[in-house]
């Protein structure tokens, strides 16, 4: 008997892909589609899963996808923080709740489209993350939250492979997404992130725009509208260029500055998870993102009262409080935490 596997359709050419090679490699295969904002993705997925000849399901989360990723989403901007809601997403809904899902409809395994892979480590017994083969895909760091029991039922087929690939295997067997577009980055925001937070009673409270030295250059519209180097949409005419450095919420204050004064050595990360072992307990050196476009850095972790102290060899742009930075040694994920 075949074992069973949910894959966790979303509509689109990746997790299309992926339950149809599944399907090839013999797997007995569900569709699971979560209804977290748009119901259109489930009527995608059911059209996929219907092409491919699979049974496909629809779990209604949307409560709780609210309560955990947009209730999330909204509060980290009135803290002044830039949020991730995909980290969060991953962690407590598509791999925590639709886990649970899969589970009781029988199925050992739970796959998704995601250019990442889980190897085990025969000598720790412990499931690693890595890297997806194709660095301009690789998704990985949106993942360095799972944890153990997590990671062990997970299946990544197109870890191995190039979005070049995917896309020549759906039009090689004629998928119904075949020539979809790539989604949206936050998949419950169309347009302006500003008038979504609007629309949620987050609203900006206009204020001082300062320098480093506490002049007053003039006003912001409110702080949930600015980002740790941002350049545009400033309205200061002050003959040079200015950058976002700090977003002080205590001051309902705007700081800005010049772009050197962007780039910092180090930074505390808070809420670490690491995977290929339980904590950190002395220094590591490895390479880090502070964000997903990031590039890796050198950098050396150490424990410390009240997080992890990462620091860079060379001085990082626009570290971001909210955002999540990722360790890596080689294709492995080290873990991760996020940036306080």
């Amino acid at each position: 008997m075949s074992e069973r596997v949910a894959v966790l359709m979303s509509g689109g050419v990746d997790s299309g892909v992926a339950a149809l090679l599944l399907k090839e490699q013999g797997y007995d295969v569900i569709g699971l589609t979560m209804l977290n904002w748009s119901a259109e993705v489930c009527q995608k997925a059911a059209e996929v899963a219907r092409f491919l000849g699979i049974s496909h399901h629809v779990v209604d989360l949307r409560a709780e996808f609210k309560r955990q990723v947009i209730d999330y989403f909204c509060r980290t901007y009135e803290e002044g923080l830039t949020p991730n809601p995909c980290v969060v997403c991953n962690e407590f809904v598509k791999f925590g709740l639709m886990l649970e899902q899969a589970w009781d409809v029988g199925c050992r395994w739970v796959a998704t489209g995601h250019y990442a892979r889980v190897e085990l480590d025969e000598t720790t017994g412990r499931h690693l993350l890595k890297k997806g083969v194709d660095p301009k895909k690789d998704q990985s760091y949106f993942l360095y939250r799972l944890k153990q029991n997590q990671l062990c039922r997970l299946l990544f087929p197109l870890g191995n492979m190039t979005k070049q690939e995917t896309k020549s295997i759906a039009a090689k067997y004629g998928l119904p997404v075949a020539k979809a577009e790539e989604s949206q980055e936050v998949c419950f925001i169309e347009g302006d992130y500003r008038q979504f937070l609007a629309a949620k009673g987050v609203k900006g409270v206009p204020g001082p725009i300062r320098d480093q030295e506490g002049n007053v250059l003039g006003t912001h519209q409110g702080l949930i509208s600015y980002t740790v180097g941002q350049r545009r949409g400033l309205g200061l005419r002050a003959g040079r260029p200015f950058y976002v450095i700090d977003l002080d919420t205590r001051n309902n204050t705007l700081v800005v500055g010049e772009e050197k004064e962007l780039y910092r050595q180090e930074l505390l990360a808070t809420d670490n998870n690491f995977i290929p072992f339980e904590s950190l307990t002395e220094p590591l050196m490895v390479e880090a993102k502070i964000r997903y476009t990031a590039p890796l850095a050198q950098a050396r972790l150490t424990p410390v009262s009240g997080g992890i102290k990462v620091e860079f060899v060379h001085p990082q742009r626009a570290v971001t409080r909210g955002q999540s930075v990722v360790y890596y040694q080689g294709d492995v994920v080290v873990g991760g935490g996020i940036i306080a």
